[in-house]
């Protein structure tokens, strides 16, 4: 169908099924958050979202809810239902079994498991069947499953706080603090929806980051995986990162050794020259089902990684303050000689925090 297709109620519900999904932001990765209302009409009768991997669905939570009444509906999916068995059974079941009429969903299921096969089950089962309502929505909720899903590694979101004058830190690296306290809150947000959280040997030594998610209130959440890149494991026995209980990646170079009697979960990747090869550490980070990373770090990692094309947004806080020439940059290492080879973003969202401005910017494709 196409989007002329769908009814005014159509739109309504959908938006909601989107906006019931978003409640799982904190809490279902490496699953997909996705929403669910069923409906007779503008009648809403059922609704839910995915809450925790490994629990129910949103279809199943919004099937429990309308009862009987979900007989003849039409179900309202930000995603179409799975037609595998896994932590629960298949969605596409349920709703054949309960006797929904219609399931329309945003979009399809990228995962190869899914990828059509609950469309084909609910429509051998005499259900109508329509995709495409609001997908564009749909898919910017699961950019990052998306991405794993499509392309084999992570969304990165590189997030840096930055003076008018583009500059990070003092000319001694000292950084603390550039953005204001409500800046400073929103990161945490920003943080636990993201399932790494990723810096350098340079950060941690630097400034001793936690890398933690603190919200201030009891919002559920999944604490992210924080990952360091230390090619020679220099920063191992020291640092908050390794305190708390957010699991800790140290991820370095082949010849590396761990210091005795420090215990450690650590990876090896290709590192030339120094430097690791910002392709092979996403894709690792994509085998172990981190959907979103986050990194957090200073001007050179952020600058290699990119300058090699796999940074996805940009997560900029602007303090209206400034530092001067000397102090030091956003990115390092780009080695841009003219205005023909500038690097072009495009601007999603914009907010102002306190005495502080967020721009959420992506890359345009060069």
């Amino acid at each position: 169908m196409t989007s002329t297709d769908f009814t005014t109620i159509d739109h309504v519900h959908m938006a909601r099924a989107l906006r019931l999904a978003e409640r799982g932001a904190y809490t279902t990765r490496p699953n997909p958050v996705v929403g669910c209302v069923i409906a007779h009409g503008d009648a809403v009768v059922g609704e839910g979202w995915h809450q925790r991997k490994g629990g129910p669905h949103a279809e199943v939570f919004a099937l429990q809810a309308a009862g009987d009444r979900a007989r003849g509906a039409t179900a309202y999916v930000t995603l179409e239902p799975c037609a595998h068995t896994g932590s629960t059974g298949p969605c596409a079941d349920a709703l054949i079994a309960a006797g929904v009429a219609r399931v329309v969903a945003a979009m399809r299921d990228p995962f190869p498991k899914v990828d059509g096969a609950g469309f084909e089950k609910l429509r051998a089962a005499g259900i109508e069947v329509a995709s495409g309502l609001m997908e564009a929505q749909a898919r910017e909720l699961n950019n990052g499953f998306i991405a794993r899903m499509e392309r084999g590694w992570p969304w990165l979101r590189v997030k840096l706080a930055t003076t008018l004058d583009g500059r990070t830190a003092t000319e001694s690296g000292e950084s603390r603090w550039i953005s204001g306290e409500a800046a400073r809150r929103d990161v945490h947000r920003w943080r636990a929806r993201c399932g790494a959280l990723l810096t350098g040997a340079g950060t941690v030594l630097a400034d001793d980051p936690h890398l933690t998610v603190r919200l201030g209130d009891d919002t559920p959440f999944v604490p992210p995986l924080r990952v360091v890149l230390d090619p020679g494991l220099a920063t191992v026995a020291r640092g908050h990162v390794r305190e708390g209980d957010a699991p800790t990646l140290y991820l370095h170079a082949p010849d590396a050794k761990v210091p005795r009697g420090v215990e450690i979960d650590h990876v090896a990747v290709p590192v030339e020259k120094g430097r690791f090869d910002p392709g092979a550490v996403l894709r690792l980070l994509g085998s172990r089902e981190i959907n979103e990373v986050q990194m957090e770090a200073g001007a050179t990692l952020a600058g290699a990684f990119l300058d090699a094309g796999l940074v996805d947004e940009l997560l900029l806080y602007v303090a209206p303050v400034l530092l001067g020439a000397r102090a030091r940059p956003l990115f390092d290492g780009l080695h841009i000689d003219a205005m023909a080879q500038r690097l072009k973003m495009r601007r999603i969202d914009s907010t102002i925090l306190g005495e502080d401005f967020r721009l959420q910017l992506r890359p345009e494709p060069r």
